[in-house]
């Protein structure tokens, strides 16, 4: 890949295609990869992020199964993976430190508790961002203000006061995704709480911590703190999972959720006060309730979801990334197919896509299961050990085809390499945050 200090600024217009015009609102990891597949199938793209800069980091996020060949076909598997954290696995340890469990990041094939594919969530986007800029236009620290919507288009208002018009518009901003509140309804009709909170921050690896993820889990409490090494391993980042099933903190409310950690984690055991020790001096503090995003449909006219607007898995599930690579490799080709005819093209997308994400939304389910703290009115731990638990899984990381979409433009043949330039455009919130956390042990 050839690299220089070239390329489109922030809000910098490039040169038109004759084809639909599409904003994307989000530019994490689902918006970038749209922008990836809409721009070869002849879309002129414009992506929007309402965050002023790249969030560089975050926490490490898996690819799987179809998500991995997903990879190769948009050309990034080697870029991809020289950027991968280059965990060697996981233990899971006792409250002194003993090793309980070991599992590697080859078992499976790769795409087991720790995925052979795994990155930081900011590298990722700056992959996917760099792979994109020479052919879309991003526009940083800007955002959706009004949008109206007829039989031929879709007229925006942008916050920082610009009109114009689109013949499509797609929502990747997320969990809390403003888009999908404003066109399909409140945050409450969609969201579905699974009674926990998650948390991470990076911290000085001050724990002697090489290439492996060690996790301890206190079961009479449900809370769980992690620590796993980052880049060069002089950093560290540190995560907990913490049951709260009256989660009311404003998700950008860094100080009252700082608070709220410290109050949920008073008393746990292992290195949790060493962790909880630099948390103020913590550069890129996340803290969320672990949630899914479950509806009926994902398009509205000409505005339609992707990735955690659409239907987030939850951190529990580690297939956030995986959704959404899938989901905008299929949204792109269905939409092009269809002659970037909405209806059809929405309509065969969702139909593609719904019992593969059903899948991933049932792990989800199941590992919040496996965290909740015994008692006398608690469902029954799943037994992560049986058959059917292997197929789910099988269909949750493989359980889709991939069309080869014989006939539909694409200018692969003919697209620029990608150019790395200044880290500009990663939100908060795209849907893959921090959503590739820890799946289930299978």
């Amino acid at each position: 890949m050839s690299v220089d200090d070239s390329g489109i600024r922030s809000g910098e217009r490039v040169t038109p295609v004759s084809g639909p015009r599409v904003l994307v609102a989000g530019a994490s990891i689902a918006g970038p990869a749209l922008a990836h597949w809409l721009r070869r199938r002849g879309a002129e793209v414009t992506v929007v992020e309402r965050a002023p800069e790249l969030r560089p980091g975050g926490q490490a996020v898996d690819a799987r199964g179809v998500a991995k060949e997903v990879i190769g076909r948009m050309g990034l598997e080697a870029v991809v993976r020289a950027a991968c954290t280059d965990t060697a696995g996981a233990h899971t340890v006792d409250a002194d430190g003993e090793v309980l469990e070991t599992f590697r990041a080859d078992d499976d094939g790769g795409d087991g508790f720790i995925a052979d594919i795994e990155i930081l969530r900011g590298d990722l986007s700056q992959v996917l961002y760099d792979d994109t800029r020479d052919g879309v236009e991003y526009l940083f620290g800007d955002r959706i203000a009004e949008l109206a919507q007829d039989a031929d288009g879709v007229d925006v208002v942008f916050a920082g006061g610009d009109r114009r018009r689109f013949d499509l518009v797609i929502g990747a901003d997320g969990l809390h995704s403003e888009l999908r509140a404003m066109v399909f309804g409140p945050h409450e009709r969609f969201i579905r709480h699974l009674g926990h909170v998650l948390a991470f921050y990076s911290l000085p690896n001050d724990f002697g911590l090489d290439r492996w993820l060690l996790e301890y889990q206190d079961h009479e409490s449900g809370r769980s703190a992690l620590l796993r090494p980052v880049q060069d391993s002089t950093r560290a980042m540190a995560m907990f999972y913490l049951p709260s099933t009256d989660f009311d903190v404003d998700y950008r409310d860094v100080a009252a959720q700082k608070r709220l950690l410290r109050e949920r984690t008073a008393g746990l055991g292992w290195r949790a006060p060493e962790i909880l020790a630099h948390l103020d001096d913590a550069p890129d503090f996340y803290l969320d309730q672990v949630a899914q995003v479950v509806m009926d449909r994902w398009s509205s006219g000409r505005v339609g979801l992707l990735g955690d607007a659409a239907f987030s898995s939850s951190p529990m599930s580690g297939q956030g990334t995986g959704l959404a690579l899938v989901g905008a490799y299929l949204l792109a080709g269905e939409l092009a197919a269809a002659g970037w005819d909405p209806s059809t093209g929405f309509t065969r997308y969702e139909a593609r896509m719904r019992s593969f994400v059903e899948a991933n939304q049932e792990i989800g389910r199941l590992s919040a299961r496996s965290r909740e703290v015994p008692g006398s009115d608690a469902e029954p731990r799943p037994d992560f050990a049986g058959e059917w638990f292997a197929e789910l899984v099988g269909r949750a990381i493989n359980g889709i085809q991939l069309p080869d979409y014989a006939g539909v433009p694409d200018s692969r043949s003919t697209r620029r390499p990608s150019r790395r330039g200044p880290a500009l455009a990663l939100g908060e919130h795209d849907g893959e945050g921090p959503d590739a956390a820890v799946p289930p042990k299978y």
